[in-house]
C-alpha cells in the first residue's frame, strides 16, 4: 500500500466505494483520483469552527431567518462527484438546483453551489490541494477554508474553471463573503470557546 501525502494514512490506488464503506469506524474516508484517503474525525478546534459557521449561516440561509433564505446547508455531506467521493466540513446547494433535502440518499451525486472546508495541519494539503481541484472540476462555484489555529478565512470563486482567491480575512473581523455576502458574519464567533 502507498501513504496519502497529505495524512499520512494507508492509500489504495482504485479505490470505490467498498473501500470507504470498509474504512474503520471513526474514520472519515474519501476517495480522490481513485485513492483512499483516511482521517480521525477531527479535533475540538475544527469541529468548534465548522459548527459555529454552520449555525450561523443556516438561521438566514437555509431557514430564512433574518436573512434572505434559498438554500440547503448540510454539515459533511457525503459527495460522490463521479469517481471522486468527498466529504466537504460544510456544503450549500442552492434550492433551485437542490429543492430539498432527499432524506433517503445515502449520499449526494449533485455538486454544492458552495463549500467549505476547516483545515487542520494533517489535512491542509489535501483540502486545498486535490479535494479544491475535484471542486473546480465539478463547477462548484465558491469554496471557503477556514484555518480555525491561525483564525483565517479564505474565500475562492471559481472563474474559467479555476479558482481565483477574493479575499482572505482574519482574526475577530465582519465578512460579508460571497455567496453569502448578504449576512455580516462575525468571524470571532467561529473561534469562541
Amino acid at each position: 500500500m502507498l501513504k496519502s501525502p497529505a495524512m499520512g494514512a494507508p492509500a489504495k490506488h482504485g479505490a470505490t466505494y467498498a473501500d470507504v464503506l470498509a474504512a474503520p469506524a471513526g474514520m472519515v474516508a474519501e476517495v480522490v483520483h481513485g485513492v483512499l484517503h483516511t482521517q480521525p474525525r477531527p479535533a475540538m478546534p475544527h469541529t468548534r469552527a465548522a459548527s459555529r459557521l454552520g449555525g450561523e449561516l443556516g438561521g438566514p440561509f437555509d431557514r430564512g431567518r433574518g436573512g434572505p433564505g434559498g438554500w440547503i446547508i448540510l454539515y459533511e455531506p457525503e459527495l460522490h462527484l463521479g469517481e471522486d467521493i468527498l466529504v466537504p466540513d460544510l456544503g450549500g446547494w442552492r434550492r433551485e438546483r437542490l429543492p430539498k433535502v432527499p432524506m433517503g440518499a445515502a449520499y449526494l451525486t449533485l455538486a454544492p453551489d458552495w463549500i467549505c472546508e476547516v483545515v487542520s495541519p494533517s489535512t491542509q494539503a489535501f483540502d486545498r490541494g486535490d479535494k479544491l481541484d475535484v471542486y473546480a472540476k465539478a463547477g462548484v462555484q465558491n469554496a471557503w477554508i477556514v484555518d480555525p489555529l491561525a483564525k483565517l478565512l479564505e474565500m475562492y470563486r471559481l472563474e474559467r474553471e479555476k479558482w481565483v482567491r477574493v479575499g482572505t480575512w482574519s482574526g475577530e473581523a465582519l465578512v460579508r463573503a460571497e455567496p453569502f455576502e448578504a449576512f455580516e458574519l462575525e468571524l470571532g464567533a467561529l473561534w469562541a470557546e
